[in-house]
């Protein structure tokens, strides 16, 4: 065998081997494409696809006359109606406390006492002068009835007369501030104070809290400001209370906070069982518009693009792109003023799939709009 065929074994060999490696390492990718291939020639997965003129499956709700109204949710705080730090009104030793902490009092009730022994020696002086001055005063208008005196001296015992009067009013008022009585009806706090300390002007002998009925203060944006009015209906929830509380606006402030662009708003609980308590937060609801027999639709369903926003309907077996104008908006719905009729199908899945005229076949149609809540 000469050197040139034995050159050309090799080379032979070589490439044999080469070819065999190369199919060793392609035939699973191509056996792969093969089964993908076949795979996608079942008409399941050709109708999921929508692509070779099968059909895509979607969902579809018939639009019907709904109910709609505009909510409005804040935050807020529940407010006593009345509350006070309880001072008294001069400087003296507290001899005695009334009241008893975390009961209800009654307005005009005595809550605790400064000494006034020494106020009380001065009325006492005060009223005997003043029986003096009246008797006085009686026998002199006796004498000028006779004309045995003049109607100067008359008037001068009874210039006295009255000045002792004023000086027991005075000596009373002052008296008066030696008492701490409840400004009005409510739940008396913690003592800050006892029996024995000498108190002040600025001393606080105990809190006084009003809560029955509770005020709710919240705020809501500005452009709501001309809606909610005095009488306005709310709803609110306490958090850890199942219960829904109602109540009514009973004022709004004036003027727009400058810093958060929302306007202030009160509304009035009447708290009949005092199961609320002030300061709890609290979570408003507000109605403000409602729109009947409205064309509403799922707000998935919709589909914003530069040009506006459209929707997807479903028209003789095929997907029909509608442009549409909305107005009202919900957390579930959306309103549509044109575009859209009742009795229209309207597309709400597979969203990302449709295309103008695509062949769609309905999986599941929603009639009754109840569902979307």
């Amino acid at each position: 065998m000469t050197a040139f065929s034995k050159r050309l074994i090799r080379i032979s060999t070589t490439v044999a081997i080469a070819l065999l490696l190369v199919g060793i390492i392609l035939y699973p990718k191509v056996k792969d494409a093969s089964n993908s291939d076949s795979k996608d020639k079942v008409p399941g997965r050709m109708a999921m696809r929508g692509g070779g003129g099968q059909p895509l499956f979607a969902n579809g709700f018939i639009i019907v006359p709904t109910s709609m109204s505009e909510l409005i949710s804040t935050t807020g705080s529940l407010l006593p109606d009345e509350e006070v730090d309880l001072s008294f009104e001069t400087s003296g030793k507290v001899v005695a406390i009334y009241f008893e902490e975390g009961t209800k009092v009654k307005k005009g009730d005595l809550l605790a006492k400064i000494n006034d022994a020494p106020l009380q020696a001065q009325l006492q002086k005060l009223q005997a002068q003043r029986k003096l001055a009246e008797e006085k005063l009686f026998r002199q208008k006796q004498l000028l009835e006779r004309d045995a005196i003049s109607r100067e001296s008359y008037d001068q015992v009874s210039t006295e007369l009255q000045a002792i009067e004023a000086d027991i009013m005075l000596i009373k008022a002052r008296i008066a501030e030696t008492e701490l009585r409840a400004p009005f009806d409510g739940i008396v706090g913690l003592r800050l104070i006892s029996e024995g300390a000498y108190t002040s002007t600025q001393t606080p002998i105990a809190h006084l809290v009003k809560v029955s009925p509770l005020k709710i203060e919240f705020s809501i944006p500005e452009r709501y400001a001309g809606e909610v009015t005095p009488g306005y209906d709310i709803s609110f929830v306490i958090d850890g209370i199942e219960s829904k509380f109602t109540g009514k606006v009973y004022a709004v402030a004036p003027k727009v906070d400058m810093a958060t662009r929302a306007i202030v708003v009160r509304a009035m609980y009447p708290n009949p069982n005092e199961e609320l308590k002030p300061g709890r937060y609290a979570s408003i609801t507000l109605q403000l518009s409602k729109i009947e027999n409205a064309v509403s639709i799922p707000t998935e369903a919709l589909i914003p693009e530069m040009e506006g926003e459209k929707v997807f309907i479903y028209r003789n077996g095929k997907a029909e792109q509608v442009r549409v104008t909305t107005g009202l908006r919900t957390e579930s719905r959306i309103q549509v003023r044109t575009g859209l009729n009742f009795g229209d199908t309207l597309l709400t899945s597979a969203i990302l799939q449709l295309r103008q005229g695509i062949p769609v076949q309905l999986d599941t149609i929603i009639t009754n709009a109840i569902n979307l809540q």
